[in-house]
Formats: structure tokens, sequence, C-alpha cells
């Protein structure tokens, strides 16, 4: 493959990394007043104070500075992951009874959801597992070790496998809403609560060698491979009951792409060549249907489809970033330069059309017209530097990849 052509892309997305998006989540999104990350604010970067501020987004900050931290060590970087490490600690934790809140106020004083939803405290694994990474701090580890336990004690269906979606604040049974957002179905299982779990526990154990973790890992493997894949069409199902009877008929490409390389880091970092290697097997085939269906003429990677047709035809954010890793896992898998292309244009009409250059960070959506959607904020409890800043050091690592095995 050309290394020109790889090191421009490379370039780019370094100077984007460090030059854009990082200097926002270390100014503007910064909440002087009341501690930590603004709860929400616009496009234009005017706040809601009457917005909340959730386990999501703040665990997905201290991440991503303790990531990027690893990437290049920078005193301002260290401050922010500690700063945001104080605050998921101090704020979120419910000493009383274990775990993490869903969600608090402005404030971050008042628990506005103190239900215990599994993909909040794997999200707060994978947080905690990549500050421990990034600066060796023990009660970090200690926390997340912790949470695995509590996660493993209540959560865990030992009977047909995989999470329950919530618990109450006690860890007792819960008939409250399981859903995550309005766009959910209120179902015991979901196909985002596995994947996020997974993602964590793969963290989790590159910190923590427990033979339990690598446990649940293969059989959270399993379970994409033979009860979340629809393996006749290739995308994942969402929604489950509890015996994992199919609950849904929609599903979300940016979900699609974004399993196939984190179920492939999963066998990567179980150290399991052969496991690899059947993972690889389920990973590019899915890789090109999310291919052929879901990349629209622009380059850019479209919402939701239902039954092979297009269902929501706009760009968000995220779906973008994950695409670009997608795809070069999918070339790293198969040295099919298709997938390179792939992710070069999905880079840049996110480049081109989701990037503000005038008030930092990524707009959230594109509509199917090909318009900002400005009744979307910049940030918010779902909204965060997570999936871009990821997207970016992944492209960075496997393009060097890429590049030393041309």
């Amino acid at each position: 493959m050309d290394s020109t052509r790889l090191k421009t892309f490379s370039q780019g997305i370094r100077e984007h990394l460090f030059n854009h998006l990082m200097p926002f989540w270390c100014g503007p999104a910064l909440d002087h007043e009341q501690g930590g990350w603004m709860g929400w604010l616009s496009n234009d970067l005017k706040p809601d104070r009457t917005q909340p501020k959730g386990l999501i987004v703040n665990s997905r900050i201290l991440w991503a500075f303790s990531a990027v931290h690893q990437a290049r060590p920078d005193k301002l970087f260290r401050q922010m992951a500690d700063r945001a490490f104080d605050y998921v600690m101090n704020r979120f934790w419910d000493a009383q009874h274990g775990g993490a809140f869903w969600r608090l106020d402005d404030t971050g004083r008042i628990v506005l959801d103190d239900s215990k939803k599994t993909y909040g405290q794997a999200f707060y694994i994978y947080a905690l597992s990549e500050y421990h990474r990034a600066f060796g701090v023990l009660p970090a580890l200690a926390r997340a070790r912790e949470l695995f336990e509590l996660i493993e004690r209540h959560t865990h269906d030992a009977r047909f496998g995989g999470y329950l979606e919530v618990r109450r604040r006690d860890w007792s049974e819960a008939d409250v809403d399981a859903r995550l957002s309005d766009k959910d179905m209120n179902e015991k299982k979901s196909m985002n609560n596995h994947l996020h779990v997974l993602e964590a526990y793969t963290n989790l154990y590159r910190v923590w060698k427990e033979p339990r973790v690598a446990q649940r890992l293969r059989e959270l493997i399993q379970l994409f491979e033979e009860r979340i894949l629809d393996s006749r069409t290739q995308h994942l199902n969402h929604f489950f009951d509890e015996e994992w009877r199919v609950r849904s008929d929609s599903y979300t490409f940016g979900h699609d792409v974004e399993s196939t390389w984190l179920l492939c880091e999963a066998a990567e970092v179980l150290g399991d060549a052969g496991l690899l290697q059947q993972v690889e097997k389920v990973a590019l085939p899915m890789a090109e249907v999310v291919l052929k269906e879901g990349i629209d003429a622009d380059g850019a990677l479209r919402y939701e489809g239902r039954g092979g047709k297009i269902i929501d035809g706009g760009k968000e954010c995220w779906p973008q970033a994950e695409a670009v890793i997608g795809f070069l896992n999918a070339c790293q898998i198969s040295r099919d330069e298709k997938y390179l292309n792939a992710a070069l244009r999905v880079w840049d009409f996110t480049e081109k059309h989701l990037v503000d250059r005038e008030h930092g960070d990524w707009f959230w959506r594109i509509t199917p017209e090909g318009k900002v959607d400005s009744t979307l904020p910049k940030v918010s409890e779902w909204k965060g530097p997570y999936h871009a800043s990821r997207m970016c050091l992944e492209t960075l690592h496997r393009l060097r990849a890429i590049g030393n095995a041309t």
C-alpha cells in the first residue's frame, strides 16, 4: 500500500487529535462553576444548567484523557485525567451500596437516577482500567475490580448467559425502565449493553489477568456469534428477552462495524490465536455488509436499516468514528485496500461536514438532507470525546501496523 498515502492520513489524524479535538475538552467543555465538565452545551457553546451530568460522558472523558496521555504524555492531559478521576470517584460512586449512579444534577451533588444500569457500570470499569494503565493508580484498579464483582454477582445471568440491563440502587431486581434512551426498547437484554461489557472487560483484563474475566470474555464472544449476530444478514439484533428471543427488527450500522473490531480486540487481548482467527472470520463479512449497505454515495455511514432498506439516512458522528476503525481492522485482516479506501472516505466526510471549525469538536449529526442538526448539542450526557479520540488513536496505531506489513 502507498506509504505516502498512509503517512498523509496519519498526519491529518494526529493534527486533528492534538490541535482540534483535545483543546476543546481542555477548554470550552470545562465546567469552572460546578466542577468537572459541562453537562450540556449547544453547538455555539451556550450552557443549559437544567440538563443533568451523566455517568457515561464523565467515564468516557476519563478514558479519553488517560488514553491520549499514553499516546503523547502531557502535563495538561494528566491534569484533565486526574480531574475526571476525582469527579467519577467522588460524585458518581454509591458509597452505601457500591456501583455508580446513572445521572446527577448539574451541580453534581444531587442524584437524579440511582439505578445501577450495567451499561454504565461497564463504562466505569473501562475508564478506571485505562486510568490505571496510564498512571498506575492502584485505587482505580481496586475500584474496577470491586465493580467487576458487583456486576458478576448481581447482573450476570447464570441460567441463560449474558447480563441483565438494570438493577435497583441496592442491586436488587428492578422493575424500573431498563432503557438507556427514548430510542431503546424496555427489554431484559440488549446488544449495546453486551458490546460495552465486552469492551470494559477487555480493558480490565489488560491490567488484571483474572481467569474469571477471561472466562466472561469468551462467553461474551460466543454470545455475539451465536445469539446476537443474525448470521443470515450479518447484522446485530438489538433487543432480547431474558432467554435471548429477539424482540427487535432493525439494526444500526455503527454498532455493527464497532463490534467487528471490539470482538477482534477481545480475542487479541486474551492472547488466543485460534480464537482471534475464528472471530476475524465473523468480523470480515460483517464489515463487508456495512460497506455495501451502510455507506452512502458521499462516503459517510448512514445510521439505521431494516430488512435491507435504510430507515434513517442521517450521518451521526460516532458511527463515522467507528467505521474508520472497523474498516481499517478489515483491511488488516484481509489486506484488501478497498477497506482502507472506505476508511479514508469516511474520514474525508467527517472532516468536511462534522468537524466544527468555529467552536470546536464535532457536530452530532448531519441530516439526510445534508444539514447540521442544530437541535442536538455539542456536549451532553451522551456526547463526549470518546468515539472521536479513540478513532484517532486506533487509526494512528493501525496505519503503523498496515505500513509495517506492506
